[in-house]
């Protein structure tokens, strides 16, 4: 699955131009209304953004791994919340399907996903589990030729914006052999969304409760319509996931960087730009040795991400997944600390974009997968690999 690269070329151009023309000029309304506007979410939709990583065949574009990152590193420029509208489409919402589903499902939803007609959310983690996957408790319980779910997600990106859900419940017995993944329309009864959350930044991003009570959903929506399949499923979608996240904060850390040079560079001190004192450009140094060595990383993984046989589960690339997304977002925060301190006072107050961004990239060490999630599938790998 890969874009010919003079189309891609011409994708990237209109991507960047859209970013920068577009997006960029309303990152103050995002912050101060919580909102996407609408007309930038019709946009995104003509432009064919839902679809990234969806093949032709089903109405996508058809991106490798390799091309979708060098998409996220872009998106990556501007307020996160941005690329929230569509993330979930090309990335956790969808993948399951198109990893695993059956020839009916990738027919009937992954159209409807490509055009934005269909926003898709991944619903994982509950109030009882999160980073340990495997312990979920919603239940979904066979009656015939339906399951009947019940059960809370919490955190579910998306969420009010769904039409439906991937959804991880247990049909089984404990462990991860008893998850099952299901597609679950957002419109059948017994769902009810709690109150969005109220998050310490990516403004204008929607999380919020997915309540689940009594909803019967047919037999035929689980996804690959075998049971106990969904965990697998899961781990595949993050691995893709856990490398868009990583392009991200890449690309995130380009934009503080690019910030943080142009006010040492304006701003004067004793007589002179702050940009002249070796300790500002030590600081500044720093930041760019990181970013070329995360950025790098993404790319060198996502070349064997893309090698690797499809569909299959490879435990190095996971591994490999695991460092590079690990290293990506925590040396994001690590720039967006310096960009702040860059700044100085200035950095701390909401007028100049370090001090969202700050607040913005806290996130990315936690969602799919906290960073101490990848050093135990890291250490764990490494292990195995000597046994």
């Amino acid at each position: 699955m890969t874009l010919d690269s003079e189309s891609f070329d011409i994708l990237l151009s209109s991507v960047e131009k859209f970013i920068h023309q577009k997006l960029v000029p309303q990152e103050n309304y995002l912050e101060e209304y919580d909102e996407v506007p609408t007309d930038l979410v019709e946009d995104m939709k003509s432009m064919g953004l839902f679809g990234l990583s969806i093949p032709e065949e089903f109405g996508g574009i058809g991106l490798s791994m390799s091309q979708e990152v060098r998409v996220a590193f872009e998106f990556g420029k501007t307020s996160l919340a941005f690329r929230s509208v569509f993330g979930t489409n090309v990335g956790i919402g969808s993948q399951g399907i198109l990893m695993d589903g059956t020839a009916e499902q990738k027919a009937f939803y992954l159209p409807k996903v490509a055009s934005g007609e269909l926003i898709m959310s991944f619903a994982l983690t509950e109030p009882d589990a999160g980073s340990d996957a495997a312990s979920l408790k919603t239940r979904a319980d066979l009656d015939g030729d339906q399951y009947v779910l019940n059960g809370t997600k919490r955190y579910i990106t998306n969420a009010p914006r769904a039409g439906a859900f991937t959804l991880m419940a247990r049909t089984g017995g404990p462990g991860s052999s008893g998850v099952s993944s299901f597609i679950v329309p957002s419109n059948l009864p017994g769902i009810q969304l709690g109150k969005p959350d109220k998050k310490m930044g990516q403004r204008g991003t929607k999380t919020c409760d997915v309540i689940l009570e009594n909803v019967r959903v047919p037999a035929a929506n689980i996804i690959g319509g075998v049971p106990g399949q969904g965990f697998k499923t899961a781990m595949k979608v993050l691995d893709r996931g856990r490398l868009h996240i990583s392009a991200v904060a890449c690309g995130m850390a380009q934009r503080i960087l690019n910030e943080s040079v142009r006010y040492a560079k304006d701003r004067k001190q004793f007589g002179k730009s702050i940009g002249e004192f070796q300790l500002i450009q030590a600081m500044l140094a720093d930041s760019q040795a990181e970013l070329l060595a995360g950025w790098s990383l993404v790319q060198e993984v996502a070349q064997r991400y893309d090698s690797k046989s499809a569909n299959v589960s490879d435990t190095d690339v996971s591994m490999r997944v695991s460092c590079t997304k690990m290293f990506c977002t925590e040396m994001v925060g690590r720039i967006a600390d310096r960009g702040v301190q860059v700044h100085g006072g200035a950095g701390y107050i909401n007028e100049y974009p370090v001090e969202r961004f700050y607040r913005d990239v806290r996130l990315l060490r936690l969602y799919e997968g906290t960073t101490q999630i990848q050093q135990l599938i890291i250490g764990r790998e490494l292990l195995r690999q000597v046994s």
